[in-house]
């Protein structure tokens, strides 16, 4: 039910929800993550564990993809676009079976996306410390409590100490993390092949890659624990499940828990670091010049934080292209809006922000995208003029970056053509040239030189070491200097975790178009 006018919002029911978009930047079936938390809190029931490490458990295990968008650019690269497909496959498979690995890669993808994994003996390392490291961080920025954020930077270890990124062993992993685990295996083999496959894989792999006394309860607790999840929806069972007393979170910080969700979004591809919390900063200052009430502009940074969820459920290739797009791929991009739409309308908590974000891409004439009608409320009118405005500001795969003033002008033509809001437009454009931040040089956040700041810049837009010299005109080797004293300062180690720091310090909107 949804909750009362004077009664906080469960902090499940909106994680639960979002957590849809993060079950399809991983490749697996809707609601994995939620089935996860349900087995997870059973499991950790059967353990004994005291109330706090069951709902640490719990809330990992529905967080435990939240930070997959950062390993999207490169597992894109092995798969020749498909990083969603590579994920897929690579889901059921034992974390050191590499011949499974090549194998499953090979008839998904590929011979030449399984030659590409072969390749890299360090990638399996690497892209396990991108997704560890972004979504821990994006755990603590949602106040998750320490065992959540520690469980999910130990979500790729092994309780034999083969896995990744810190080869931790045995009890030196986390509890939560090693219910974690054991939930997760359970659940890709159960939703794959049933329980009975689903059990004797945890006791295949028991003292291996899982905990002994997680795997162990498993199968104790067996068809009990799982029976009721191949229910058409795991909704209820993952409600009912949290451990008591339920987790409330005040209605002023779901923008907060949006924000995190956007930089999830944001880190999927390199041509989008700053866009959706750039896109909710305009809305946010627009709403404020148009007079909107309180609860419209809530709604409105909160649909413009989101309003790209649904690219999570597109692969790399089609993002990234930097010719046109076919057919097919156009309507699978186009389709992402409505992909948006369903992730926000699972949860009451977010269903007000649905058609909002959903009309990001809508035009005033009919002429956007997904239903080609005009967008009736003047907060949807706000994020497509926004979304606009700001993507014209970005580098996209087939073109550079407009300065501010050639994306104003475009905006203003398009405003004055009928294809956005008149009164929509000049509220962002306002919005744009009164909030522009021309931050003075120095005094930078974690003790950072100017020039560390500019190489921070270009290395959170995805510019390689080489792109990063070219640009800034300093050699490669004067780079990675740099970058090497940027890891140490900040305590970030991925240029996923770099993006979020200069987007969560506003450095990318200081330094204006550097590196684009």
């Amino acid at each position: 039910m949804p909750p009362t006018s004077d009664e906080a919002p469960r902090l499940a029911e909106l994680i639960g929800g979002l957590s849809l978009a993060t079950d399809l930047v991983a490749g697996l079936p809707l609601e994995t993550a939620m089935r996860t938390a349900v087995v997870a809190s059973r499991l950790s029931a059967e353990l004994g564990l005291p109330v706090g490490a069951r709902r640490a458990a719990y809330y990992a295990s529905v967080l435990r993809f939240i930070g997959c968008a950062a390993s999207a650019p490169d597992m894109a690269h092995i798969a020749g676009g498909d990083d969603i497909g590579l994920l897929g496959a690579l889901n059921p498979i034992d974390t050191r079976d590499a011949p499974g690995a090549l194998s499953a890669t090979a008839r998904k993808i590929g011979m030449g996306a399984a030659l590409r994994l072969a390749m890299d003996p360090r990638g399996p390392a690497k892209l396990a410390s991108a997704h560890c490291e972004l979504a821990s961080r994006l755990a603590s920025m949602l106040d998750m409590q320490p065992e959540v954020v520690r469980a999910l930077a130990e979500a790729y270890e092994r309780f034999d100490g083969r896995g990744n990124p810190h080869r931790l062993r045995g009890d030196a992993i986390s509890v939560v993390a090693r219910v974690l685990h054991t939930a997760f295996r359970c659940e890709v083999h159960r939703a794959l092949a049933g329980i009975d496959t689903a059990i004797a894989v945890v006791r295949r792999l028991r003292g291996r890659e899982l905990d002994p006394s997680s795997a162990d309860a498993l199968v104790r607790v067996g068809r009990d624990a799982l029976s009721d999840l191949g229910a058409p929806s795991a909704w209820d069972a993952f409600l009912a499940a949290e451990p008591l007393p339920t987790l409330r979170v005040a209605r002023a910080r779901t923008s907060d828990i949006a924000r995190a969700f956007a930089y999830a979004v944001d880190a999927k591809s390199r041509f989008t670091a700053t866009h959706s919390t750039g896109v909710g900063a305009l809305v946010e200052a627009a709403a404020d010049r148009l007079g909107l009430c309180h609860d419209d502009k809530a709604n409105a940074v909160g649909g413009a934080l989101l309003h790209d969820l649904g690219r999570m459920a597109v692969p790399n290739g089609i993002w990234d292209k930097a010719g046109p797009l076919g057919p097919v791929e156009r309507a699978r991009m186009q389709g992402h809006a409505q992909q948006t739409e369903m992730v926000l309308s699972f949860s009451s908590l977010t269903r007000p922000l649905a058609a909002l974000a959903a009309s990001a891409h809508e035009r005033v004439d009919g002429s956007g995208y997904p239903r080609r009608v005009a967008p009736p409320e003047m907060g949807a009118r706000l994020i497509a003029a926004a979304d606009a405005y700001h993507a014209m500001t970005e580098d996209r795969p087939h073109r550079r970056a407009l300065s501010p003033a050639e994306a104003a002008r475009t905006l203003v033509d398009e405003a004055k053509a009928g294809r956005f809001d008149r009164a929509a437009s000049e509220a962002v454009l306002a919005a744009a040239g009164h909030t522009h931040e021309i931050r003075a040089r120095g005094g930078w956040p974690s003790g950072l030189s100017d020039r560390e700041v500019e190489v921070l810049v270009v290395l959170a837009r995805g510019r390689s070491n080489k792109e990063i010299a070219r640009a800034l005109r300093i050699s490669e080797k004067t780079v990675q200097h740099h970058v090497t004293h940027i890891y140490e300062k900040t305590g970030i180690s991925t240029r996923a975790a770099a993006a979020v720091f200069a987007v969560e310090h506003r450095l990318l909107d200081a330094l204006g178009p550097v590196g684009r």
